[in-house]
């Protein structure tokens, strides 16, 4: 079977029968049906997905894939990367530094440690294999954790603690990664491989902040144009790649890069774009899980079916023992934080810790996930014990999304931790104050409240003008505009100061893009800004 081929079997919408060459025919529609199965049932998706790849993997005429170790991370992470890191709140990082620092650095670098310990211990791995096995499985995903939080809402501290590390612990992970692996490779560790580990992370961060404030200052030329998307993926890409050939931390420089941009481009997103890339970007990264998870179950398939008896039996007690450890680990990482923030703030400090339930919770929901099989997908061919590697790595991401990620909402159900109510008041409260200050920039536009609450109901204009005059409906069309720039404004307000979570950020900002949408185009805000 050819790649193209190949490709168009495992993306196919149409499940017609050609055959046992199209056995994976139909992927497309089986994802969507998984989709719809996961939002009605409350279980997180990635979980699905990796129980579905394995299934698919099992089917008579499954073909093999090769994957190319180079690019795996590149393809399956960098997009990721730049879609959580746009997104992620800088406020709320800045208010919990300490927990980010500890699971994003610490717990990443301890859970290694037991994983390397286990190996030695048990199967015998040389070193630098185990820490590369440690840094494959290591960082928790957040994606499976978001889909159970998205219908169980918690504390905004504890869902802006989960999304914040897995944006951080990548970094690490990956770090501790390609070090493992340029030590195997150069057959020990020399003075000028610990100077390019060493100076990788924070030249990682300085080249994608440079990086960034270039694209930012490129992107309004292809704004409002399928060009500006596509130029998204070209710098999501382009960053982790001359990254990589800098011997860079490419984990940083993207997430550097794509906050950067975030962060100089906020005021200036046009809605049009900002809806369209939304919609864009979902579906990517949804696409990418998809074909991970089934790439993963067609490598597991190729590795159990080269094993022997033995050697089944040996890679299957290893990796439940390294299951058993991440967790454990994970579980004690989280109680000892708790602990140490208990302490810092009987001495004054300002960090409230997390209550039991939420650091049980916090504990619990340390799913692995795409990260995991991106960078088990990057080992080289050569690598010593590869499949047994490989084979725990999936292991650990199929039992912890199936039996930690099944398990957290009947957790939050059974710990009261669940927020439905309080974030459905936030919400309307968040409303009402975008309300106010609607109605206060339209007092100073000399509009009135009636003509104030007509205008931003109305959905669509139908105005036919004299170039030369200014129509009611014009009048009108300005003043919804200038309305839904002083609700940008004070959403923004409301995000810095805490008072509404990322999600219902998102959704409130989705509402206004779509409401200065339906009455003008872009070239108003700059009017009305005036």
């Amino acid at each position: 079977m050819t790649f193209f081929e190949t490709l168009v079997a495992l993306l196919a919408v149409s499940g017609r029968d050609r055959g046992p060459r199209a056995a994976p025919s139909g992927l497309g529609c089986g994802a969507i049906l998984l989709l719809q199965v996961t939002r009605r049932t409350r279980l997180p998706y990635p979980g699905i997905l990796a129980a579905a790849g394995v299934a698919v993997a099992m089917l008579p005429g499954a073909p093999a894939i090769p994957i190319d170790p180079p690019t795996a991370l590149a393809l399956f992470i960098a997009p990721v990367l730049v879609d959580s890191a746009y997104d992620f709140p800088v406020g709320a990082a800045r208010r919990m530094l300490l927990p980010l620092f500890f699971y994003a650095v610490v717990a990443v670098l301890v859970t290694t440690g037991v994983v390397v310990s286990i190996s030695m211990l048990t199967v015998g791995l040389p070193i630098a294999v185990a820490v590369t096995l440690g840094a494959i499985v290591a960082p928790p995903d957040a994606a499976a954790a978001t889909a159970v939080l998205s219908n169980l809402p918690v504390a905004r501290r504890v869902d802006a603690l989960l999304k914040g590390e897995s944006l951080f612990n990548d970094a690490t992970a990956l770090l501790l990664f390609g070090a493992a692996l340029t030590v195997q490779a150069r057959g020990g560790l020399d003075a000028g491989t610990a100077l390019q580990v060493g100076f990788a992370a924070p030249g990682g961060i300085l080249f994608g902040i440079s990086f960034g404030f270039v694209v930012s200052r490129l992107r309004p030329i292809t704004e409002n144009t399928v060009g500006g998307t596509l130029f998204q993926f070209v710098y999501a890409f382009s960053t982790w790649l001359i990254a990589e050939h800098l011997h860079l931390s490419a984990v940083l420089a993207t997430v550097a890069s794509a906050m950067t941009i975030a962060t100089l481009s906020s005021v200036e997103d046009s809605p049009r774009m900002r809806v369209h890339s939304f919609a864009v970007w979902t579906t990517v990264v949804f696409l990418l899980n998809v074909v991970a998870f089934l790439l993963m179950g067609l490598q597991a398939r190729r590795i159990l079916e080269a094993m022997s008896v033995d050697e089944l039996q040996r890679a299957m007690g290893f990796a439940a023992i390294v299951v058993v450890g991440v967790i454990l680990a994970r579980m004690a990482m989280a109680f000892l934080l708790h602990a140490v923030v208990a302490s810092r703030h009987r001495s004054g400090h300002e960090l409230a810790p997390f209550t039991s339930g939420e650091t049980l919770l916090v504990g619990w929901a340390g799913m692995r996930g795409l990260v995991t099989l991106a960078t088990a997908f990057a080992l080289p061919a050569d690598f010593p014990e590869r499949d047994l590697v490989v084979l725990t790595a999936f292991t650990v991401v199929l039992a912890t999304l199936v039996i930690q990620g099944a398990t957290l909402a009947p957790m939050i159900h059974f710990l009261k931790l669940g927020r439905q109510a309080e974030v459905r008041d936030e919400l309307k409260a968040a409303r009402r104050s975008l309300a106010e200050a609607a109605f206060q920039r339209l007092e100073k536009e000399g509009g009135t409240e009636a003509e104030a609450i007509r205008t931003i109901c109305q959905d669509h204009w139908t105005a036919s003008t004299d170039a030369n005059k200014t129509s009611p409906l014009d009048r009108r069309r300005h003043l919804t505009i200038a309305a839904v720039l002083a609700q940008r404004q004070r959403l923004e307000e409301l995000r810095d100061t805490d008072q509404i979570g990322a999600t219902q950020y998102l959704e409130l900002q989705e509402d206004l893009d779509w409401k200065q949408l339906s009455v003008g185009s872009d070239e108003d805000r700059r009017i009305t800004e005036s």
